[in-house]
């Protein structure tokens, strides 16, 4: 028996909460994506946004005289009026008038799905994970790793689904909004990417049975025969 599979398992179990606390971030900020409009004139204000899965939130900015290269709203860091509401496909009443558009609104609800499935696979693995610590149990590695695994590809098909989502809305004519960025939340997710399915592959190989090193130990492993 591999007397150091124990601390492998644990290592890389310590790697895979990094990822699920990225994932976990990332599911519930708000800083996927920063939109704004083109600025035509200075010492005004200017609207800006940023947005996650569940959530849009504008901040008015006070717009000062910027470099040559620097047309857009923001940067969505300086100071002003901020006001968040959940998209109006989640929460009925309220307005979201960026995803108006029944594009839009299939982009986010696709993204939102699929993180939650990415969140429910994370959680599945863990269980699995916590359990296969007692007796008898390093069954229970694999099925672990293939969760983290499928995670780790949910999140990042997520990722893939907002930015075609906001790549449309930058591309088409009824929308304001003329410059993007990615933020921290859109980096936590694609970092919980790699974090979740490296270390899912590398606690699935961890689980396999070590194979032997030259025939004579699968002769003396064999049963006598009677």
């Amino acid at each position: 028996m591999d007397e150091s599979k124990p601390l492998k398992v644990r290592l890389t179990f310590s790697v895979i909460l990094v990822g699920i606390s990225l994932l976990f971030a990332a599911v519930v900020t708000d800083h996927w994506a920063v939109l704004s409009p083109k600025v035509e004139k200075y010492n005004a204000t200017c609207e800006a946004a940023h947005f996650g899965l569940w959530r849009l939130c504008t901040k008015r900015i006070f717009m000062q005289e910027q470099g040559p290269k620097e047309k857009g709203c923001g940067p969505i860091t300086l100071p002003g009026e901020h006001n968040c509401s959940y998209f109006k496909h989640f929460t009925p009443g309220q307005s979201s008038e960026i995803f108006e558009v029944t594009t839009q609104k299939e982009y986010s609800i696709s993204a939102a799905a699929i993180a939650i499935f990415s969140v429910g696979f994370a959680i599945i693995g863990t269980v699995c994970v916590l359990l296969s610590f007692g007796k008898k149990r390093d069954y229970l590695l694999k099925p672990a790793s293939m969760f983290y695994t499928f995670a780790g590809l949910c999140i990042i098909i997520s990722v893939e689904v907002m930015r075609q989502s906001v790549k449309r809305m930058i591309d088409s004519k009824e929308t304001v909004w003329m410059e993007y960025s990615y933020s921290w939340s859109f980096a936590c997710a694609c970092s919980s990417f790699v974090l979740l399915f490296i270390c899912g592959i590398a606690l699935l190989l961890i689980a396999l049975p070590r194979f032997p090193q030259n025939p004579w130990e699968t002769c003396m492993d064999a049963e006598p025969e009677h």
